[in-house]
């Protein structure tokens, strides 16, 4: 049996033979790589504990780094120290992993609002217990004490779940025994608002102030655009009609302009890299500063309820009402399902003139 200070580096280079090998670490006793016949590699953890020999696999070089395969080893060598005999792994270990795992996928603000769920509703109630012996029964009896608070409860259950299914993938817990399947969401009163047209008039007065966050709010009407997508939005994102959204929520996308939200953007000084600069600072307009102002122009139009966000689904209402298809509404939008996007091959810019011009005359701001 050979040994090496394992990297991520030598681990991808070390090659199959005609029978199972290990590859032992040099810098973690007992921790090490084992590279099958089949090309398969699994890190894993071997050690001697009151007389017994214990094996575990600790991951796929494929799902993680060496880095948290070592890791990982040292809390299960560390579980069997303290006593626990078979050297089972607590749930905040795992918890620990999937986020080190999963969270170079996520956004920042994702890593964040899964992070918030994890630490004041997930590990209050999990932490301490073996990842092997949390049932579905626990899962449902957790899920019920957050009645009260049903988005809480819907947000932090994908965030269980995901750690669950590290623990299988690790070979924590047997395949198929994720104790979050099968458990209904709360059914929560839809937020969703839609104005009318004549709110939507209404808020076209509110509108006319020059401000560029005013600005940024009417292109967020007349694009049904995420606010974050505009908010930091470049020049350079900005050519030929279009705008091309470097991270979107669902990834890199462009955005085809019609008449009324090119002008909103002609309208605009260039004085900074950024169309909605900040104020008083380098880089992009802040958030309070378009809260603010959204505050103002709803308080003017008479539409407290009305949230931001609203004006993506009002755009969305509109483009359907004035002859759009779902499919193609969900194609200016942004939303990502592969199905739907092959179903989009001939979208052009007439799907979003049509709803944005009919935005934009009902807005009554449309100037030429």
């Amino acid at each position: 049996m050979s040994r090496t200070r394992l990297t991520d580096a030598r681990v991808r280079a070390l090659r199959a033979k005609k029978t199972t090998r290990n590859v032992r670490d040099t810098s973690l006793a007992g921790f090490g790589v084992r590279i099958l016949p089949s090309g398969g590699k699994r890190f894993f953890m071997h050690t001697q504990h009151e007389g017994q020999r214990i094996w575990k696999i600790v991951g796929d070089p494929a799902d993680m780094t060496v880095a948290e395969a070592r890791e990982q080893a040292r809390g299960l060598l560390a579980s069997l120290r303290s006593g626990r005999p078979d050297g089972e792994t607590l749930f905040e270990t795992v918890a620990g992993a999937a986020f080190r795992r999963h969270g170079r996928q996520w956004k920042p603000s994702t890593l964040s609002v899964n992070r918030h769920y994890l630490d004041k509703h997930i590990l209050p109630r999990f932490a301490g217990q073996r990842i092997a012996d949390i049932t579905a029964q626990d899962v449902r009896d957790w899920f019920a004490t957050m009645h009260a608070t049903p988005v809480s409860a819907d947000r932090s259950m994908p965030v269980l779940s995901i750690i669950m299914k590290v623990a299988e993938a690790d070979g924590l817990r047997p395949e198929g025994t994720n104790p979050c399947g099968g458990i209904k969401r709360y059914r929560r009163q839809n937020r969703d608002r839609f104005l009318s047209e004549a709110e939507i008039a209404r808020l076209g007065r509110a509108l006319l102030d020059p401000s560029p966050a005013v600005a940024l709010i009417r292109l967020l009407a007349l694009t049904g655009c995420r606010a974050s997508e505009l908010r930091t939005l470049r020049w350079t994102d900005c050519r030929d009609g279009h705008i091309f959204l470097r991270d979107s929520k669902t990834g890199p996308r462009m955005v085809w302009l019609s008449g009324a939200a090119r002008a909103v953007l002609d309208a605009l000084p260039r004085m900074s890299p950024w169309v909605f600069p900040a104020v008083r600072r380098d880089g992009s307009m802040t958030r309070a500063t378009l809260r603010h102002a959204w505050g103002k122009v709803r308080k003017k139009a008479g539409l407290m309820d009305v949230r931001l966000h609203d004006l993506r689904h009002t755009y969305a209402s509109v483009a359907v009402t004035s002859g759009e298809t779902v499919l193609a509404v969900g194609r200016l939008l942004g939303h990502r399902d592969p199905e739907t996007t092959l179903k989009y091959a001939h979208h052009t810019e007439a799907d979003a003139e049509r709803a944005s011009a009919l935005m934009g005359t009902v807005l009554g701001a449309v100037r030429t």
